[in-house]
């Protein structure tokens, strides 16, 4: 089965070899028809500390690093 991967941007990198990454999607309102931005927050694995608040990032899911962990920086884009 693929993993998944999604870009974001860091919004945290307070924790050892983590880092907080918003990802940002657009949907169509079911009713409305109307597109709303919705976003989410993952803790993804950064083992080198390399990534600070405010980068670009894909992440990859990947096996549980811990009970929050479950993806992976990938690259940081430009």
């Amino acid at each position: 089965m693929p993993r998944r991967i999604m870009r974001g941007v860091v919004v945290s990198d307070k924790g050892d070899k983590t880092v907080i990454v918003r990802v940002e999607r657009r949907v169509q309102h079911p009713q409305y028809k109307k597109v709303i931005r919705k976003e989410k927050r993952y803790a993804a694995h950064d083992p080198e500390n390399r990534f600070k608040v405010g980068d670009r990032v894909q992440i990859r899911e990947c096996r549980p690093m811990s009970k929050t962990k479950t993806w992976e920086v990938l690259v940081e884009e430009s």
